[in-house]
């Protein structure tokens, strides 16, 4: 938002200590960081207020759900393919039960 960098601080600081004074910069400081605290504390209950009207709780947890249901449908759908490829891979490799008597018979008579 600010596009302010550390040279910028620094001249910030300067001019404020020239302007204000040893003597003074301290109880500034306190004022000014006693406002912005203020100010968010303002910030935070009007924000929560307005979440409270607006009903925000509930349509997190709607999101929340519909999210847990996308996940587990994916999870279905991951579960039945893998159980497709299972069961194509155990049909080829599936004897016929009279090719398996030949078979055992074969290893027998070697």
């Amino acid at each position: 938002m600010f596009d302010i960098g550390l040279s910028e601080l620094l001249v910030i600081a300067l001019i404020t200590l020239v302007v204000m004074g040893p003597e003074r910069l301290p109880e500034t400081l306190r004022t000014i960081s006693l406002w912005v605290g203020r100010f968010k504390q303002a910030f935070s209950k009007a924000r929560r207020e307005l979440e409270a009207e607006v009903g925000m709780d509930e349509v997190r947890e709607q999101l929340h759900n519909e999210k847990v249901l996308r996940d587990l449908q994916d999870s279905k759908v991951d579960l039945e393919a893998s159980l497709d490829q299972v069961s194509s891979v155990e049909k080829q490799f599936s004897v016929p039960p009279e090719e398996s008597e030949t078979v055992a018979e074969n290893g027998k008579n070697a």
